[in-house]
């Protein structure tokens, strides 16, 4: 589940110029495993992982991440060299400028489109425009405390004959 909001008085009233608008993407995700040891959580949501701050969740539970537009950004081909963990290949579905410097970006993920807000400078130089196959890069995420009930939660992909720490027991 997707739905992606938008904060009241982003876009019906004037803002002080470069103010970016309030954007986001909110995703059902299932907490897959915690590793204490970089203080890391893996969240499994419908079309890939996500890696965050250590969620205060067992593993199988579910938590509803928001993902600000701000907060992420694109590039062309694979992204290696970066800090950046969170990573995910995708396709640009849709441009709508904002009031400038912004344009909102529609980026298909495959279940899941996810705001992205960039730059009317970055859309020209990097020759962004809708079918153009591309990575986002989401730098950070918020984890909201709301219950969300199992049968809502997204099924990581299991595979035969392997002991995976994320393969739910048959």
């Amino acid at each position: 589940m997707t739905h992606v909001t938008e904060t009241p008085g982003t876009a019906d009233v004037a803002e002080a110029p470069g103010t970016p608008p309030a954007l986001s993407t909110t995703l059902v995700a299932r907490v897959l495993r915690h590793d204490t040891r970089y203080g890391l959580s893996t969240l499994f949501f419908g079309d890939g992982e996500l890696r965050v701050p250590l969620v205060d969740a067992p593993a199988g539970s579910g938590v509803r991440v928001t993902i600000c537009a701000r907060d992420v950004s694109i590039a062309l081909s694979r992204p290696m060299d970066v800090s950046i963990t969170n990573r995910l290949p995708g396709t640009i579905v849709a441009l709508e400028p904002l009031a400038l410097p912004f344009v909102r970006i529609g980026f298909n993920l495959g279940s899941t489109v996810l705001d992205v807000l960039v730059t009317s400078e970055s859309v020209e130089r990097l020759g962004l425009e809708p079918h153009l196959n591309a990575w986002a890069m989401i730098k950070t995420v918020a984890i909201g405390k709301d219950a969300v009930e199992p049968h809502d939660l997204p099924r990581p992909r299991t595979w035969r004959g392997t002991d995976s720490p994320d393969r739910e027991p048959t």
